[in-house]
Order: structure tokens, then sequence, then C-alpha cells
């Protein structure tokens, strides 16, 4: 009975198998039967009329399918979404056709250990497309560049065999997550990740890392890098990482570094110069000091700071304060200056006449770090200025030692240990310093009791008749300072005049209206100048045909004749200047000149409200626009511009730019850089013009989101995309001029060729070839000896950096000042009798500080009431 039991039990699971079997098997087929309907043509040997598992590259076990391989088949249709019920599928492989549409979820496929689905056309992904794969090894989704943006899960984590995941150019977004620490391959090039490496790659098993060109970069440094030991291939290039490169001595089986196209800086660590690379690049970054010495001829010195071109250590100078920079973190800003082998030529950087270095400031930069000791190494020193800054950490007992020290200032940091004992000879400034031990450069040493004029407690005396006379001698030197400055304040209010309608037009504060033949000259306390359109109308002649000297989208430009002779540039407006957007221009203008001063920014002498007419006058530039000069100079009956003159015109525009992006008290953007707005003096000496579109740039210098606006094929790529605006926008606009100046061809010519037509893309390939290919670019008018060839070479390498399309990538004008700098003429300051002739007293090479004080800069917003006051004012003098 029991044996009749037990063979019963048997016979029922049997048959229970066998049924799960087939329902299995059915289901199996259910699901090949709808792939098959999906896929155009039907792979070879595919039919319903057979077992799926006689199917070609179709793999079967106990029944069910288990490898699905449809590589390279030429097919086209979607994947259906019942792909997820092969419960035993262990590969499906169809990379490399056309298959399109949404991908089917494969979530919970617990066997699923291969899935390779790269290079299709798939437009989106589920959003647990890969949820509960414990068995998933590899997978492959790269070259989908029309998928929708994505990001990846955090459920990928529960992967935990994952050995190779490749997703490039797969439209992924978002940061790279934390759990790929024991995936041996990873490919996420070609996205849009942003942010940082994620800490977990510090302790990873990371063989093989691809992260190069990502759309908008990814940031931060790479320290965490170092202490792969598995790695065999790191690719970073074409993102925004900075900080120095790591030492990478214990990834001991690198032998392939891509770190072009970042922005890298620092000394590149002599470590990485013993590993065996097959191939290695670091071009476009902003790496300094002693270029490397590889055993295989790398060509990585393009684009960045090293201090010579062939390896070899560089000047003491030069490296005592690569060292100092490295104690801040090698900072960009100091990379981006802080070029070649000359610290002489650095800003921030000052040397006496025999070339050492005398002055280091680097005050308010907002650095962070240490003080590094390396600076007792520059033995002239006298004056190191590093206060207002976040600096870290001790002041170096080393500096005690510069023997010609005399000013240190390291006040308001974050510095601590103790404070080190300087010669009374220096003036140490540390105050701000809530960590530092002591409470002065001496706090160790007694401090004496002194009494009050003649003695102290140590029995020393001081007479009686000393003291009177040295309070004798320094109330005289206070007297005397103080009639000086008083004759010299009194002296420049009244020589601050403007020369308008030939009436000295006083710009003292106090006095508000300069009566001259009847009519009567607003100066407001901002110092607008509002002069009546009738002096105006006389000055051009009625606005009259013959004196128009040029015309755009904001109106007409007049030449006009004051009654002393004066020549000046007016400004008419469009008849729409009183809508929104002229009248924005017209405010924006007024505000900003009548607030900087600059010998390379054309200068406002006044401005005019007539009903609905809006006019600014400017000084005359006789000589027009860099585009006559350029374009039309036989039209206009000119000689074709020298090279010498070329480059002088260059640097004077780069140094008005770079006045607008750092050295006012506020940071401005241009945003219309362009030859037309660039005006030329009888000395063919450059000055920067219209300012219709300048904005502030905020506090931080990040960007800034506005409508876009500019002059098309000098609008920077990004700023014309996405309306976000750095003063990169003018870096990338200048060096178009600099194209448009080395080969006498407009930014966009649609006379030409297509491809040619465009100058900036036509011009980024003659660069990479070089040689005879840049001769035969460069313009025909121009004499070339080698000379003047290697300068322009230089110069056209200039200009296809400040032209780059990552913004981040291109210098800063500090930067193009410095490579301009070396050829251009020697600028020369006018005599004082001719300062006082040609702008009336009013010195425009001061620098904004000298020309104005702090309170006169406390805003450049010009509203519609003070427009309204200053027009009121002339109506009623009318």
């Amino acid at each position: 009975m029991a044996y009749t039991k037990a063979l019963y039990v048997f016979f029922f699971r049997l048959l229970l198998l066998i049924n799960l079997l087939s329902v299995s098997f059915c289901d199996d087929a259910a699901v090949m039967s709808k792939l098959l309907a999906a896929l155009s043509p039907a792979p070879s040997g595919w039919s319903n009329s057979t077992h799926p598992c006689t199917w070609g590259n179709v793999s079967c076990e106990s029944g069910n399918v288990v490898n699905i391989s449809l590589a390279s088949q030429s097919l086209s249709g979607k994947l259906p979404s019942e792909l997820t019920h092969l419960a035993s599928l262990r590969l499906l492989s169809v990379q490399q056709n056309s298959l399109s549409g949404p991908l089917p979820s494969f979530a919970n496929m617990s066997s699923l250990g291969e899935l390779y689905l790269n290079s299709n056309e798939f437009s989106s992904i589920p959003q647990d497309f890969l949820l509960g794969l414990p068995s998933l090894q590899i997978f492959n989704i790269s070259n989908n560049g029309k998928l929708s943006p994505w990001q990846i899960s955090s459920y990928l984590a529960e992967s935990t065999w994952l050995e190779s995941f490749s997703a490039s150019n797969a439209s992924i977004t978002g940061v790279i997550p934390n759990f790929f620490d024991s995936t041996p391959n990873l490919d996420l090039s070609y996205n849009n990740l942003t942010g940082s490496l994620p800490g977990s790659f510090g302790s990873s098993e990371i063989q093989n890392l691809w992260l190069n060109n990502q759309q908008q970069g990814l940031s931060g440094t790479i320290d965490v890098l170092s202490s792969i030991t598995q790695l065999n291939q790191l690719r970073l290039q074409t993102n925004a990482f900075t900080g120095p490169i790591p030492d990478l001595s214990k990834c001991i089986n690198l032998f392939d570094l891509q770190l072009r196209d970042n922005q890298f800086t620092g000394v590149v660590p002599v470590s990485i110069m013993g590993l065996k690379f097959v191939g290695i690049t670091l071009q476009n970054n902003n790496l300094q000091g002693p270029i490397p010495d590889f055993v295989y001829n790398f060509k990585i010195g393009l684009g960045n700071g090293f201090c010579k071109d062939t390896p070899g250590p560089c000047d003491p100078q030069v490296t005592a304060l690569l060292a100092v920079a490295g104690g801040f973190g090698y900072p960009i800003t100091l990379a981006q200056s802080w070029v070649g082998n000359n610290a002489c030529n650095w800003s921030s950087i000052s040397c006496d006449g025999h070339g050492n270095v005398i002055t280091v400031t680097l005050r308010k930069q907002g650095f962070s770090g240490t003080i590094s000791p390396a600076i007792a190494n520059l033995t002239s020193l006298r004056n190191l200025y590093l206060n207002d800054n976040n600096l870290t950490g001790p002041i170096p007992e080393s500096l005690t030692s510069l023997p010609h020290l005399q000013v240190l200032q390291v006040s308001n940091n974050n510095l601590s240990g103790p404070i080190p004992v300087f010669p009374p000879s220096v003036n140490f400034s540390h105050s701000g310093n809530l960590f530092l031990l002591g409470s002065g450069q001496n706090s160790d040493a007694p401090i004496p009791s002194i009494h009050p004029f003649f003695g102290n407690s140590n029995g020393s005396s001081i007479s009686a008749g000393m003291f009177a006379g040295v309070v004798i001698a320094v109330v005289i030197v206070v007297v005397v300072v103080f009639f000086v400055s008083y004759k010299c304040y009194t002296k420049r209010q009244h020589k601050m005049k403007v020369s308008v309608k030939g009436i000295a037009v006083s710009t003292e504060i106090k006095k508000r209206d300069i009566v001259d033949c009847g009519r009567t000259f607003h100066v407001h306390e901002d110092g607008n100048i509002a002069i009546p359109i009738q002096v105006l109308e006389k000055a051009t002649n009625f606005f009259s045909q013959e004196n128009m000297l040029g015309s755009g989208g904001y109106g007409v430009v007049y030449l006009g004749e004051l009654d002393d002779g004066t020549k000046v540039a007016v400004k008419k407006m469009k008849d729409g200047a009183t809508l929104t957007k002229g009248m924005n221009e017209f405010q924006a203008e007024i505000a900003f000149l009548t607030k900087v001063r600059h010998r390379n920014l054309v200068a406002l002498i006044g401005y005019c409200i007539n009903d609905n007419n809006r006019l600014l006058v400017y000084e005359y530039m006789p000589q027009g626009t860099l585009g006559h000069h350029l374009f039309e100079w036989e039209k206009h009956g000119f000689d074709p511009l020298t090279w010498k003159q070329r480059v002088t015109i260059a640097l004077d525009v780069a140094r008005g730019i770079e006045y607008l992006h750092s050295l006012a008290h506020q940071s401005f953007i241009h945003r219309d850089i362009k030859s037309s707005n660039i005006l030329l003096s009888d000395d063919m000496r450059a000055k920067v013009a219209d300012f219709g579109l300048i904005r502030k740039a905020s506090n931080d210098k990040s960007s800034f989101e506005t409508l876009v606006a500019g002059t098309f094929g000098y609008l920077a790529p990004e700023y014309a995309t996405t309306g976000r605006a750095t003063n990169k926008v003018d870096v990338y606009a200048f060096g178009v001029v600099l194209m448009e100046i080395l080969t006498g061809k407009k930014t966009v010519d649609e006379t030409l060729p297509d491809e040619t037509c465009h100058l900036v893309t036509w011009f980024h390939k003659i660069i990479i070839r070089k040689g005879h290919s840049l001769r035969n670019a460069i313009d025909p008018t121009l004499d070339l000896d080698d000379q003047t060839f290697e300068s322009i070479s230089k110069v056209g390498e200039l200009a296809a950096h400040c032209t780059t399309n990552k913004y981040f990538r291109r210098p800063n004008m500090e930067h193009v000042v410095n490579v301009l700098g070396p050829f251009a003429q020697k600028w020369k300051p006018l005599r004082p009798e001719e300062i006082e002739e040609k702008y009336g007293g009013l010195d425009l090479h001061m620098s904004l500080p000298l020309a104005f004080d702090d309170s006169s800069i406390q805003s450049l917003s010009f509203t519609e009431a003070q427009l309204n006051e200053n027009r009121l004012n002339q109506s009623a003098q009318f």
C-alpha cells in the first residue's frame, strides 16, 4: 500500500514538471513569435513554422531560450516588451542594427548576464530598465545618440557581478554614481555628465575608465584616481577638470593617459614620466613648469604654459613662484597668467632692473591652501602681499631669512601656529587670523613700560629737547602734506573740464549750470553733461548727409564741429529709441561711459534728449573703424595696415577689454566686440566703442542668462545657443577680430565658397596645418619676412585658442595682453600740454580709482526719471 502511494506521488510530480516545462516552452515560443513579428527583415532561419530553438542564432536549454545573437543583421523595428518573459535568457545581442522606438524593460530577468544594445536608434529607456538583474556582467548601450536624456539609476548597484558598463554617446545626464568601484571596465564617454568624480573611485578595481568628451564637462580635481593600482587606460579628455595632475606612480599598469582639453594646472609630476605610455595627451590645459621628458616624443606642449619648449629645469625664480602657486593648489588665474620662463613678465610680479623679483602681490584673490616655504628662495624679495585670502596653516619660518624683506602682509586669512619673529625693519601685518599664536610678531619678548615723554623703567631717558624737536618736525610735515594736498585738490577741481561747443564746462559737483552765449549746459552730480539739441544741430550742419560717418541698427553717426573747432562724433539713435530696447541701450551707454575712463575706450562727452531724439556725443576718431582699414581700405583711400600697426591695434583692444573684465571696480561684458566697433585715431591707436549692449557681470564672475545680442559671426557658440554669457563671449569675439586682422577677411562672407565663407571654421583648419597653409591665409597686403611670420603664427594660435568651442578653455584677457605685448609698439603717454589741449584737463589715461572716487561708482543704473529730469532742464531753457 505504501509502495503504491509513493509511486502515485512520483508520477504526479513528473506530470507537473512536464506541464511546467511545456508552459515555459510555450511562453518562450510566444515571446519569440512576437520578436519575429517586430523585426524587419526576418532574421535568417526564423519562421513561425518551426520551433524557436531551431532558429539561427538562437540557443536553448531544456526547451528555454537562453541566447539570442542578432548582431549586425541590418535589422529595423522595435524590441517587444514581452522580452522580459524570457525567464532563462542569459544573453541578448542586437548591436549594430537600426532598431528604434522605446527600449523594453529587462527588470527581474534574474538569469540575464550579457546585454548588447549598442549602435542602434532607440528613443527612450523605461524607469525600471535594469532593475533586479543580479547576474548582469556585461552591458553595452553605446552609440544610441537618439535616446532621450536619462540617468543611471541607483538600483544598478544590486548587479554586483558587473564587469563592463559601456554607455558611450547614450544621452546620459546627471552625476556619476558611486557604485562602479568594482566594475573593471567603465565607458561613459560622450554624454552630458556633470559634477566631480565619486570618492568610491579611490579604492576601486577599475582597469579601463573612459569619461571623455562630456558636453558640459565633468569638473573638480582627479586626485581620487591616484590610488587605482589596476588602472590601464584613463581617458578624461575634453572636460572641465581642474587642479594639478596627481601622482600616478602607483598606477604601474597605466599605458594610455588622455588628459587634453581640460583646465589642469600646475607642474606635471615627475613620477608619471617613468610609466610606459603607449599614448598620452596633455594639450590645451594650463600646465606649467618644465615640459615633461617622456621616453617617446609625445606632442604635449600645445596650449600649455610650460616654461620652455624643450625639457629642462625652469628659471629658479619661476620654480620658486610655481611652488608658491602649488601651495595654493595651482589656481587657474595664476596658471593662465604665469606662463613662460621669465617671472618678470607675469601678472602680480614686479622685478628690479636686474630681473630679480622684488614684489609679489596676491591680495584679495580668494586663494586657499598654504603659504609655501619656497618663497624664501626669492632672495631679492622686498614686498609680499597675501592678505585677504583664505589661506591656512602656519607662516613659514623660512620667510625670516629673506635679507631684503620690507613688507609682509598676511592679514585676514585663516592662518594658525606660532608667529615668526621678523626684524624690526619688516612691516609685518597679520591681524584677522584668529588661530595665530601670540598677539604680535615679538609677542614672546618682554614689552617695556614706557613712561610718557621722558623715560622708561630701565632707566634710559629721552631729553625734553629731543622730544620737542621730534614733535615740531612731525607738525611741520603734517602741515606741508595738508597744504600740498589742498592745493592739488583745488587745482584739480578747477582743471577738470570738458570742451563742449567751445565752452569750458566744469564738472565740479557744486556747480550745476554753466552759461555761455545765452545757452545753459546742465551738469548732473553723476558727471553727465546734457547738451542742447541746437548745439548739435549747428555742429552737424543739421545732421546733413555730408556729415554722416556711418550707420547701423542703432541709428546714424554724424561728424560734428564745435565752435572752438573741436570735432566730435554724434550718434543719433533711431526714432525707435523711445521703445524699451532702444531706451535700454541708450541708458546703458550713458551710465557706463560716465563712470569709467580708459585710454582704450571711446570717451563720452555728453548726450541730448529732445522730444523723440536721443543723441550721444563722443570724442571723434578720425581714422574710422578697423573694418574700413581691413576690408575697404582702397575704397576709403587708406594704405593697407602694416603688421606692426595691426598687432598694436589688437593690443589696444585687448587692454580695453581687459579693463572691462577685471580692472574696473565692477566687471563688465561688452557683448558686441567686432571690427566695426573698434575706432582708430590719427596715430592708428585703437579704442573700443559702442557700449549699448554692455552688461555688468555677477559678483562671482559666473555666467548670467540674457537675451542673445550681438553680431552673427562674432557670437560665442555657448552664448548663441543658451543665452548664458560670461566674459569669455568677449574673448571669443576678440579672437574673431584677430582672425580678421591676420587674414583681411570678414568673419562671414557669403560671396566665398561654403568651406571658406565662415572665417572661424576655415581658420581653425588652417592653424592646425600651419606652414604654407597659414602663409597662404595671411592678408596678401602684408610683407612677410621670417620674423613677421613667426609673430603672425603665434598670434594666429592665440586667435584659435580664443575661439575654441569650450568657453572654459579660452584664455582670459590678461593672458591675451601678455601674449600680444612683445609684438606691439610701446605706448607713450601724451605730454601734459597735449592732455590739456585734447581733453580739457581731464586725464583719460587715469585708472578708474584715480579718476573717480568710490562714491561716484556705486551704481551704473540710469533711470527714466533721470532722463526725464535732464529733458525738462533743457526744455525749460529754450
